[in-house]
């Protein structure tokens, strides 16, 4: 700043309100000094400005991994509303650890971001509902973050062991304080898995097969819920199988569950990861989809229309989950930090195409 005073003429403090625009200073004046910038090609130092209390202009984003097309579009589509904001993002993953998601956090706090962007992990118990991170502003996406458990505060002088006397006893515990300040994006998920398990059921189908990730998962359970509520509401048996995280396990459990008496007639795979699997099954086993069994994935992909047959999918808005969770952050850094929390319901739909046994023009 003292080489730009210099280069311009005028004093460092000039410089400064030039930059942070805390006073008028003329025309003439802040021209001088933005072509000394650009002469000797100024870059401020975002962390010496955090420090004097000017914001770092950066906000964090943590998702599980990076590998699953959902999180690495939905943080594209974060960075590209920061850079509208003139926000930089910084990156980091939990690979499904809550400890691991923490460290993170708190990294990420260390750096001076203003605000945190989260796809929660499901491995472990979060601490980002704890006071630690009560001070900055977050948004979780695709998963809520599990609120904290409601425990007593112990008296001082109590004994840990000691019974609860009838009139303590009559008062309910006094529950731990959930970060104030958590907006919410999440997706219709249970709609959308009985959306398809109805589409499966239309087409007569009666041994539909569920194929997921862990129950940990929210949206997993949460579909699993909407599966399970379709298949009673028409009087089915649901049939399910977890841990379809890789190909081997998928492929032994197909390979099983099909040389079975009356074997599933068609298959609900409950996300990319989950149908990216079974189609590596399906083709080892030669079984051909839809004549054979029957498909339909949760989560739409680049090459799921130009596939043979074309798959039909429950269609997220992954790019607007990510847009409206960096929306939601940037309305509480500028200004909105006293507003109330807001939790978005985003609706799915159903791609019909043909591995559902349909045949669309």
């Amino acid at each position: 700043m003292r080489d730009v005073a210099d280069r311009a003429g005028v004093g460092m403090m000039t410089v400064s309100r030039v930059l942070n625009g805390t006073a008028h200073v003329t025309d003439e004046t802040s021209a001088r000094v933005y072509r000394a910038l650009k002469e000797l090609q100024y870059q401020p130092n975002l962390m010496a400005r955090a420090l004097r209390g000017h914001g770092s202009r950066s906000i964090g984003v943590i998702v599980p991994y990076l590998y699953d097309p959902f999180f690495a579009t939905c943080a594209h589509a974060i960075s590209a509303v920061a850079k509208e904001h003139a926000y930089s993002v910084l990156l980091a993953t939990s690979d499904e650890r809550a400890d691991t998601e923490t460290e993170a956090a708190r990294d990420l706090l260390r750096r001076q971001v203003e605000g945190i962007i989260v796809i929660p992990a499901c491995h472990g118990r979060s601490r980002l509902n704890t006071p630690e991170f009560h001070s900055i502003p977050m948004v979780a996406v695709d998963r809520p973050i599990a609120r904290p458990i409601a425990r007593p505060i112990a008296r001082p002088g109590a004994r840990p062991d000691a019974r609860p006397s009838a009139r303590s006893a009559a008062r309910p515990a006094t529950p731990r304080i959930a970060h104030s300040r958590v907006d919410t994006v999440l997706v219709q998920n249970q709609a959308g898995a009985a959306l398809a398990t109805e589409h499966l059921i239309e087409h007569g189908h009666k041994r539909i097969c569920f194929i997921g990730l862990s129950q940990k998962i929210y949206t997993m359970h949460a579909r699993l819920t909407g599966y399970k509520k379709a298949m009673r509401s028409a009087g089915l048996k649901p049939q399910c199988f977890f841990n379809a995280a890789g190909e081997a396990a998928t492929l032994n459990f197909l390979r099983s569950v099909l040389g079975r008496p009356n074997p599933p007639t068609a298959i609900f795979a409950a996300n990319g990861l989950a149908s990216r699997d079974v189609l590596h099954a399906v083709a080892a086993l030669d079984i051909h989809i839809p004549e054979e069994i029957a498909f339909i994935g949760f989560d739409d992909f680049a090459l799921a229309d130009i596939l043979r047959p074309a798959l039909t999918v429950i269609r997220q808005p992954v790019q607007r989950a990510g847009q409206e969770a960096a929306q939601l952050l940037f309305s509480r850094l500028n200004g909105g930090a006293s507003r109330p929390t807001q939790e978005l319901n985003l609706p799915v739909e159903l791609i019909i195409r043909r591995s559902c046994g349909c045949h669309p023009a």
